[in-house]
């Protein structure tokens, strides 16, 4: 038995440090395909992992989804959903009041329009996504495509999970936005803070677009991610759990450990003891001895 549990061992390690190796999955989406197919070919020359959300009435929408698809890229519609702000808008952009056939009618149009698209997720939206009526709508339409819901968490209230239950539709969520701000040092802070959630949580998505300075970032990155960190796509992550687990705590330093007990305070005897006598002191250790278990036991014998 001893000589197969150490047969065994090392196999079991290398197995468990092969699982650990895989544990951080990273995937990127690159949204508002459709409109620059310049930029955009240059991301579809990065590692196929690499993901593309397309714009459903951009010129070239059509276009680029069937290109990245035919270089092995995932596809996903990047559906126009109400800001809360006041901003220009896409064609067709999904409004919490608009009804469920309507709401139905853009959708199949966007599918119609983004060939291969195996998800949806959201351009803008932060005043539909907040819905929980409007987004009922959408999960119930996503429902008869078999399409995932990536959602790119415009609004921390998002009810696009809520609205999910009941439904086929899996929903997952976006934990990094790579370039709200296109400074090339920013996007690497932000390339860098995706990574470490993905080490951190197991898996972590995060968004970008076809900016020049997001594509040099991320040509310049991608060869370097580290060895624990694998680039997967969405769908990949349908079954992961979406949740942030915090970072742990720093290791307070050992603290002495408790004891209530203060020891013996010293009685001081206020008059010295009286002297005990050398005989009296002998008498107390013979008896002693004398009522010892052993002594008595030896007696017994004779």
């Amino acid at each position: 038995m001893l000589f197969s549990v150490k047969k065994i061992a090392p196999l079991l390690g290398g197995l468990l440090l092969a699982g650990s190796a895989q544990a951080a999955r990273l995937a990127i989406v690159i949204d508002d395909f459709g409109y620059r197919p310049q930029q955009e070919n240059l991301v579809l020359q990065m590692p196929n992992a690499i993901s593309v959300a397309v714009l459903p009435n951009a010129p070239h929408a059509h276009e680029m989804a069937t290109k990245a698809h035919q270089r092995g890229h995932e596809v996903l519609i990047h559906l126009p959903m109400a800001p809360l702000s006041k901003q220009p808008l896409e064609r067709d952009t999904l409004q919490p009041e608009m009804s469920a056939e309507e709401i139905a009618r853009i959708i199949r149009n966007a599918v119609n329009n983004v060939p291969w698209a195996v998800g949806i997720n959201n351009h803008m939206g932060s005043k539909m996504t907040s819905s929980l009526p409007g987004m009922l709508k959408v999960m119930q339409v996503l429902d008869r495509y078999n399409l995932y819901f990536l959602d790119s968490m415009t609004i921390g209230n998002s009810q696009a999970t809520r609205a999910a239950a009941g439904t086929r539709v899996k929903v997952i969520k976006r934990r990094v936005f790579l370039d709200d701000n296109q400074n090339e040092a920013e996007i690497r802070k932000q390339f860098n803070r995706a990574v470490q959630l993905a080490q951190r949580n197991g898996s972590a998505i995060a968004i970008g677009h076809p900016h020049p300075t997001t594509v040099r970032v991320l040509q310049q990155m991608l060869p370097g991610l580290p060895a624990d960190v694998t680039l997967v796509r969405p769908s990949q992550l349908l079954n992961e759990p979406q949740t942030d687990r915090p970072a742990p705590l720093p290791t307070p330093p050992a603290a002495k450990p408790h004891n209530p007990f203060r020891g013996i305070g010293v009685c001081r005897a206020t008059q010295p003891p009286a002297p005990v006598p050398a005989t009296r002191a002998l008498m107390v250790v013979a008896e002693s001895i004398q009522q010892s278990p052993l002594v008595q036991k030896i007696s017994n014998l004779f």
